[in-house]
């Protein structure tokens, strides 16, 4: 149950999201459905290539589509001169999508007994990797690949999960309110990991 919660959270989320940034790029409706349904579902089809669960396991997913392609025309339906907002509310969702996705990238790779490495892999493709497909199609540097801290709260939740520090249902929804608080405060306060420039004196 708290799989396929975590599921529609993410999914709405990331659908939301890439329909924003579709939108925010002038692309037509074609182009928003598009980039909302890539950004859903393309962490989990990386995500199952890599664990070897076949990617046709997509396809079984009919209500999360159906999900998908709704919260897509609430947000191209949405009203023009709310415009300003959507940058802000576009970070937020972004920030759910990939904690509620993380989340569920982890248990499904410790549900198939996978080793820890397996599971933060998992975690992080599968909180990441719709989000990634999404900017680059967009003609965007993807976040997880600039030195604001991103990647690094699906590693947590990964190892979290592989531990089995967390386990119960409620453990689960408080570690999904915990890294969207802390993905949302990362963007917020422009936490950064360090970086090292070539050539730099």
């Amino acid at each position: 149950m708290t799989w396929e919660v975590l599921s529609m959270i993410g999914t709405i989320a990331f659908a939301v999201s890439g329909a924003i940034v579709a939108m925010e790029e002038d692309y037509d409706i074609l182009g928003v459905y598009i980039l909302g349904i890539v950004t859903a579902f393309g962490g989990g089809a990386i995500r199952n290539l890599l664990i070897g669960v076949p990617v046709s396991a997509l396809w079984e997913q009919g209500l999360f589509f159906q999900i998908a392609l709704l919260s897509i025309t609430a947000v191209f339906l949405f009203p023009g001169n709310l415009l300003k907002h959507w940058q802000k509310w576009g970070n937020l969702f972004d920030a759910i999508g990939l904690s509620a996705f993380a989340i569920q990238g982890a248990i499904y790779a410790a549900k198939m007994d996978h080793p820890l490495s397996a599971v933060i892999v998992a975690a992080v493709l599968t909180g990441i990797g719709g989000g990634i497909i999404r900017d680059l199609l967009a003609g965007r540097k993807p976040i997880v690949l600039r030195s604001e801290i991103y990647a690094v709260w699906a590693i947590i939740a990964g190892l979290m999960i592989g531990l089995k520090l967390v386990v119960a249902p409620w453990e689960m929804y408080s570690l999904f309110v915990i890294i969207t608080v802390l993905r949302v405060l990362s963007y917020t306060y422009d936490w950064k990991l360090p970086k090292s420039r070539l050539g730099a004196h």
